[in-house]
């Protein structure tokens, strides 16, 4: 089992190298001296030539093995900006094995440090809180509550760039947007990016998992959209017999095939004017993209069983949980098919992803519940105690939004009284949720698979979302995947051919001259 200290390294730390006659050895060394540790992680905002000296100093006081983790934020007191990058730096050491027993000092740097040490032990990170003093010494603190909080980086950022992000869209968030609850940056990226595409009458192409909310997303683009007054047809394209495409799609005359006891109209014809929504067309069989296309390009089809063209006029939103591209490469889809409704491409991230917005999703699905089972019998309105918030905040949801609405209608049905506890949140979570990984830890040997290939898909992925994420910041970057210096994680870009991309420059020079 292992027992880690991990602590940010404060200014009191950095004056006991060379004060320690007024100021005693400072918090850090006296945990270090106090308590034995397997291993010491601080991390520092601090430039290198300010921590260095006092990390061999500390050293040679404790035969703890110490190392540092460069964490470099725009205040010590950004909150966002500290839980990010504690966090990230706790994921990674809870990745490697024997990491499991966590101490975190609360005596060390900021107040706001202190908080999030604590939102952290109390949420995603169980560990014992200790604190220090010359007075009273190393000792445990004890928070008299538990603190089940879904901490929100994102709501805690620096104003300006808010006002920048909310001027550039004209305004706060769009109506027709407001039943995509959210407020983390990477879906405030596609909204913003959704807002744009709905205002021109380009086909937009919508990709991300199952339960991602990719109708959700089409319906708000209808509603923004220039078409909003028209209709808005949904088309389920892996549910209609192949047999059936054509007609469903364009239409047929009366006896054009057995059974056309009457002429109908297709979808393109039903949405005239508006907006049709083809979901899972990647499930459209090779024949049909052909026909699909020669409508697009023409915009007029022709039924079954007739030889006039109707003219169309409607506008495009396709939506898939694989990515086209890749069933292109396989030969499953029609590569000018692709490239017709791929104009304005939106990933839908993953439920995973979205840092801060379980919890909101949580209480607006709760809500929700509540109303819809506010007239059945015996149903008593729920509350969900701090346990069952911790399980959901800290599940990884491979059926993302969808998966999350129908575990807490389970756990409502399995409470009897007004709070919802953990057993029935564990009874409501599906034991197979954990499948989301078997694509890649379960394929089949032989047949076809690439290990090399494979590990250069996952590499590329984790290292282009810590360069988003750190926003080009390579130190920031390498701690967030877990990777010792900015240098080795430009190493890994090199390798894995991941561009830099928005790098801030001037963040890449000053982390150079540190090393």
């Amino acid at each position: 089992m292992g027992n880690l200290l991990v602590a940010w390294i404060g200014v009191t730390d950095l004056r006991a190298r060379t004060e320690s006659v007024t100021l005693g050895i400072g918090p850090i060394a006296q945990a270090a001296t106090t308590r034995q540790f397997d291993r010491i992680v601080l991390l520092s905002d601090f430039p290198r030539e300010r921590w260095e000296a006092y990390v061999d100093w500390l050293r040679e006081k404790t035969t703890e093995q110490v190392e540092v983790r460069e964490c470099p934020l725009s205040s010590p007191t950004a909150f966002g900006e500290i839980y990010s990058a504690a966090s990230a730096v706790l994921d990674a050491m809870r990745a490697e094995p024997g990491n499991d027993q966590f101490v975190f000092h609360l005596s060390p740097g900021t107040p706001a440090m202190a908080a999030i040490w604590i939102l952290l032990a109390k949420t995603r990170f169980p560990a014992e809180l200790i604190e220090s003093s010359r007075e009273h010494g190393v000792r445990t603190a004890v928070v008299p509550f538990e603190l089940a909080v879904d901490f929100l980086p994102d709501l805690l950022r620096d104003a300006d760039e808010r006002l920048t992000e909310a001027s550039a869209e004209g305004g706060g968030e769009a109506p027709e947007f407001a039943a995509i609850v959210h407020r983390s940056a990477v879906m405030r990226r596609v909204v913003s990016r959704a807002r744009r595409a709905a205002l021109r009458a380009v086909p937009v192409l919508l990709e991300g998992e199952s339960g991602t909310g990719k109708e959700l997303f089409a319906r708000a683009i209808h509603r923004a959209s220039p078409r909003s007054r028209g209709p808005f047809v949904c088309v389920n394209c892996g549910a209609i017999p192949e047999s059936l495409v054509e007609s469903e799609l364009f239409g047929h005359e009366k006896g054009a095939f057995t059974g056309a006891e009457k002429a109908r109209p297709g979808y393109f014809e039903a949405a005239q004017g508006g907006t049709l929504f083809f979901d899972e067309v990647g499930e459209l069989p090779l024949r049909a993209q052909v026909k699909l296309l020669r409508v697009l390009q023409e915009g007029e089809v022709v039924r079954l069983g007739a030889t006039r063209p109707v003219k169309t006029d409607v506008r495009i939103v396709a939506a898939t949980n694989r990515p086209l591209i890749e069933e292109v490469a396989a030969g499953r889809f029609r590569e000018d098919l692709f490239y017709r409704l791929a104009v304005a491409v939106l990933h839908l991230p993953p439920l995973r992803e979205r840092a801060g917005d379980v919890g909101m999703l949580v209480d607006c699905m709760l809500g929700q519940i509540n109303r819809e089972s506010a007239g059945e019998p015996g149903y008593k309105n729920k509350v969900l105690s701090a346990d069952a918030r911790n399980l959901l905040l800290n599940h990884a949801w491979p059926g993302n939004a969808r998966e999350l609405l129908n575990t807490l209608r389970r756990a409502a049905i399995w409470s009897g009284s007004n709070t919802i506890g953990g057993e029935d949140v564990r009874d409501a979570l599906f034991s197979s949720s954990q499948a989301a990984c078997s694509d890649i830890l379960n394929r089949p040997l032989g047949d076809g698979l690439d290990l090399s290939g494979l590990l250069h898909g996952v590499a590329r992925h984790y290292l282009e979302r810590a360069m988003e994420e750190a926003r080009g910041n390579k130190t920031r970057a390498a701690s967030l995947v877990g990777l010792p210096s900015y240098q080795t994680l430009t190493n890994w870009l090199k390798r894995y051919r991941v561009g830099v991309g928005t790098v801030d420059a001037k963040s890449t020079d000053r982390e150079e001259m540190k090393e």
